[in-house]
C-alpha cells in the first residue's frame, strides 16, 4: 500500500480525496493537513469529509506527518502548497500538485524544489481533458491560419483564480501548436468598440456561477463552420481520481517535474 498525505484536507478536493483513499485497495491513507487555526484541525478526516471514520486526525504541522508517508496530494492554495512543497523536497517525498494560481516567481520556485523529487504538477487530473490537450494540438495544426481559437471556461462562483489554470493551459497547448506566443495574442476580455478580430488571437474567456464543477471548450471558428470540444466535470471524483492514479505513478519516477501527460503515457 502506498501512503499518502493530504493537504488541504478539509477542504473540497481533499475531502474527496480522503474518501476515495479510504475506498482503495493500492493506496492508504497516512497524513492529513489543514492551515493553522482551521476549525477542522484534531477532527478525524474521515468524518470531516462525510465518509466515516478514518483514525487519522487532522494535523496543522506538516512535518510531523511527513516521516509517515510516501507521496504529498496537494489542492490547496499556491502559498501552502510552496510551504508544503519545500518540506517535502527536504524529506525527499514524492509530491501531486493540483493547486492553480502561481505567480511566475512561485512557478519558478517550484521548478527549481522539483529538481529534488519527482512531481506531477497539472492544472487539471481530468484523464479527459489530458487527452483533449493532445487532440486539440492535432486539430490546431491542421485548421491553421484560417480558423479562429476561442476558449471558454465555467467554474462555481468560489473560485478564485481566473482564468482557471486548465484554460490557460489549453490556450499554452493551442498556441504552442500554432507557433504564437500566448503572452503576444492572448486576448482575457473584449468590451467596446474593439473592431475586428485580430489575426492570430486566442480568447480565453471567463464564467463564474453557481456550483459549476468545470466546464471547459475549445472553439475553432472558420468561414462557414466551426468545431466545438468540449469537456464537462459532474463530480470533483473525476481530479481526485486522476490525482490518485498520478499517486501511484509518481512513487515510482526519478526526481524531476510531470504533468497528467506523463502520467498518462500521452508524450
Amino acid at each position: 500500500m502506498i501512503k499518502v498525505i493530504v493537504a488541504g484536507a478539509a477542504g473540497r478536493m481533499g475531502g474527496r480525496l480522503v474518501c476515495l483513499l479510504k475506498e482503495s485497495a493500492a493506496l492508504t491513507l497516512a497524513g492529513a493537513i489543514e492551515s493553522k487555526g482551521h476549525v477542522s484541525i484534531g477532527e478525524d478526516a474521515g468524518e470531516m469529509a462525510g465518509c466515516g471514520h478514518t483514525g487519522v486526525p487532522i494535523r496543522d504541522d506538516f512535518t510531523s506527518v511527513m516521516e509517515r508517508g510516501e507521496v504529498v496530494i496537494d489542492f490547496s492554495a499556491p502559498a501552502a502548497t510552496l510551504e508544503h512543497l519545500r518540506a517535502a523536497a527536504q524529506s525527499r517525498r514524492a509530491m501531486v500538485i493540483g493547486t492553480t494560481g502561481f505567480s511566475p516567481q512561485e512557478l519558478a520556485e517550484l521548478r527549481n524544489l522539483t529538481k529534488a523529487i519527482p512531481c506531477v504538477f497539472s492544472p487539471n487530473m481530468s484523464v479527459g481533458v489530458n487527452i483533449i490537450f493532445k487532440a486539440i494540438a492535432e486539430m490546431a495544426k491542421t485548421f491553421g491560419e484560417d480558423y479562429d481559437i476561442e476558449v471558454i471556461e465555467a467554474h462555481h462562483r468560489l473560485k478564485k483564480d481566473a482564468p482557471s489554470g486548465t484554460a490557460l493551459k489549453i490556450a499554452e497547448v493551442l498556441a504552442k501548436a500554432v507557433n504564437r506566443d500566448l503572452e503576444q495574442v492572448g486576448v482575457y476580455a473584449r468590451k467596446g468598440l474593439i473592431g475586428e478580430r485580430k489575426k492570430g488571437e486566442i480568447g480565453i474567456q471567463t464564467i463564474r456561477a453557481g456550483d459549476i464543477v468545470g466546464d471547459h471548450t475549445v472553439l475553432f471558428g472558420g468561414m462557414g463552420e466551426r468545431v466545438e470540444v468540449t469537456h464537462r466535470v459532474q463530480s470533483r471524483d473525476t481530479f481526485a481520481r486522476g490525482a490518485l492514479r498520478a499517486a501511484r505513478w509518481v512513487v515510482k519516477q526519478p526526481p524531476g517535474l510531470y504533468d497528467m501527460m506523463d502520467v498518462l503515457g500521452l508524450r
